[in-house]
């Protein structure tokens, strides 16, 4: 990977200035609308085989279009993924062939309705953290190939509001609360990147994770709107270009090994802190312990080895992705 340092200003297309990504690939889930566009343009800009993963196929066949025209890169592809149903998840893995480089976990749901899947699984737990752990592990070999892949998973500055409810993870017993689930699942891909370097450094695979900064998207569809309005009066924003610097910083320019930083801000690594004040800087403990990124591991594996045994499906209720 190649150093160089950016600010919280910089845009994505700023991160890949002189980078010739010719001959890789990369895969971006959740990619046709917001920061997704922007991550998938730089990737394209800089002459990568770009993969949009994406639920609306419809929808990503026009970003695709849009992407072609503006960058001049013809190799960019639409396949249907649905994080919430592991079927899905495997037929997109099942038809990718050749080293992949690049996968960005960039797909989400925030604060959404009380939703469930089929098998009792909260939805915030089912597509921001198990859908892409299913995807990551059966990509694994084509991650390999690649021998220098990087997988960087977008999290939150939310993460600060849960740690992992292992007692009580899809809300079954309490009360259900969005914030908190929303909170546990960002906290899921932090730890996620932490496992996943440590397990899987010796293949040529690390992680990270990312939070993009606070912009204004989709995401953010269930907040009520008066809310919603103070939010974007109180807290300074960046655009959906600077929100992908990092996400794209961090898959070609950061150095990610085991015991090293995983979790970045703004084109860096973020401070570990006991609380965020602002809402946006900082990591806190619980996201970086790695006997819970163990735990959640092993019991990721499980779910998700048990609905594919079962035949299950992940078959999603609603929500929208980021």
């Amino acid at each position: 990977m190649q150093t160089r340092t950016f600010g919280p200003d910089a845009s994505a297309l700023d991160v890949v200035e002189g980078l010739d990504l010719g001959g890789r690939s990369a895969i971006v889930t959740g990619s046709s609308s917001g920061i997704g566009v922007e991550t998938a343009r730089a990737f394209a800009t800089a002459g990568a085989n770009v993969t949009l993963a994406v639920r609306d196929i419809d929808a990503g066949r026009r970003t695709a279009a849009s992407l072609r025209a503006a960058t001049g890169n013809s190799a960019i592809d639409v396949v249907e993924l649905d994080l919430a149903d592991l079927a899905s998840v495997r037929s997109f893995s099942a038809s990718w062939s050749g080293p992949l480089h690049f996968l960005i976990t960039n797909a989400g749901i925030m604060h959404a309705p009380e939703l469930r899947t089929d098998a009792g699984w909260e939805m915030h737990m089912a597509v921001n953290h198990l859908g892409h752990f299913a995807l990551a592990t059966e990509l694994l070999p084509a991650l390999a190939e690649a021998g220098d892949a990087r997988i960087v998973s977008v999290s939150s500055s939310g993460h600060a509001s849960s740690g992992i409810r292992f007692d009580d993870m899809f809300f079954q017993r309490d009360v259900y609360d969005p914030g908190l689930a929303y909170g546990q699942s960002k906290t899921a891909n932090v730890l996620f990147a932490l496992e996943a370097t440590k397990r899987w450094a010796p293949y040529g695979v690390t992680a990270a994770a990312v939070m993009p900064g606070g912009i204004w998207t989709n995401l953010q569809r269930y907040w009520d709107p008066v809310f919603l309005a103070d939010m974007k009066r109180r807290y300074p924003t960046k655009t959906p270009a600077q929100g992908a610097a990092t996400s794209v910083w961090a898959s070609t320019r950061a150095e990610v090994t085991p015991g090293g930083p995983v979790y970045f801000e703004d084109c860096r690594p973020a401070r570990v802190v006991t609380s965020i004040p602002d809402g946006l800087h900082g990591v806190l403990p619980h996201a970086l312990d790695p006997a819970a990124a163990e735990r959640l591991w092993n019991v990721s594996a499980e779910l998700v080895g048990g609905a594919r045994n079962r035949e299950g499906s992940l078959l999603r209720e609603g929500g929208g992705f980021r």
